[in-house]
């Protein structure tokens, strides 16, 4: 089932064209890695995709099922994020605030996704800590905690493992595959390009002249994906 059609999608700011041509298709279960250069429209394609951006051309079409609080988002960290004053439980549980409507207040049902999501994600123990004071790697597990309680469908993650040690980046990426495992759809924006192809089913490549969309296999015998994997630095045996 498809999640997202993209067609001849144009991307950008204030009138100014970041890419343009963008045509793929996220179906329900697919692991979608977006590579390309630094200020290709990477990021501006998620926030796109969130409706927080419009497109400056094209058509984006999203399945009935994404409609409501069917969307999880991971954005980049930031300092803000770091030194958020609040606790776990705090943070994992305002991922329900999209689905609470007029409600003042969480429900049961919320309550438990929460908890569940946080025993998922292995943060349970953390409850009562306050975010600001966990390592890299344990504050990225809880805001993933906090993205699941927001989706049912799909997944969108920005650099999710930019800045955390080799440890916690393999962790990340090992919970992320596991999630996809059991379900959830995937779209990642990646700088990290061997850890792309070894995980995704698919691979988008948003550049200012070349765009790419196919299986990670086929990435890797196209023109941009040879051109971009050796310019990256990437061994072949991924």
């Amino acid at each position: 089932m498809a999640l997202i059609c993209c067609e001849n999608v144009v991307l950008g700011y204030d009138g100014k064209k970041i890419a343009e041509n963008l045509n793929f298709t996220v179906h329900a279960g697919d692991y979608l890695c977006v590579v390309g250069e630094n200020g290709s429209g990477k990021s501006t394609l998620m926030k796109t995709l969130l409706g927080l951006k419009a497109p400056l051309g094209g058509k984006i079409t999203m399945a009935k099922e994404l409609r409501g609080s069917q969307i999880g988002y991971l954005p980049q960290r930031t300092e803000t994020q770091r030194d958020f004053p609040a606790s776990v439980w705090e943070v994992v549980l305002s991922g329900c605030l999209g689905g609470c409507g007029l409600r003042p207040f969480y429900s049961p049902a919320q309550k438990q996704k929460a908890r569940n999501n946080m025993e998922k994600l292995g943060v349970s123990n953390l409850a009562k800590r306050c975010f600001r004071e966990l390592s890299g790697g344990q504050q990225q597990r809880v805001l993933l905690a906090r993205a699941l309680c927001a989706a049912g469908k799909l997944l969108l993650m920005d650099e999710p493992v930019a800045g955390l040690d080799p440890a916690a980046t393999e962790e990340m990426y090992a919970i992320i595959q596991k999630l996809n495992g059991e379900g959830v759809t995937i779209l990642m924006v990646s700088h990290d390009l061997t850890a792309a192809l070894s995980h995704a089913s698919h691979i988008l490549h948003v550049g200012h002249t070349q765009q790419f969309f196919g299986s990670r296999e086929s990435y890797l015998q196209s023109p941009v994906g040879r051109q971009y994997f050796a310019q990256m630095g990437g061994e072949r045996h991924v």
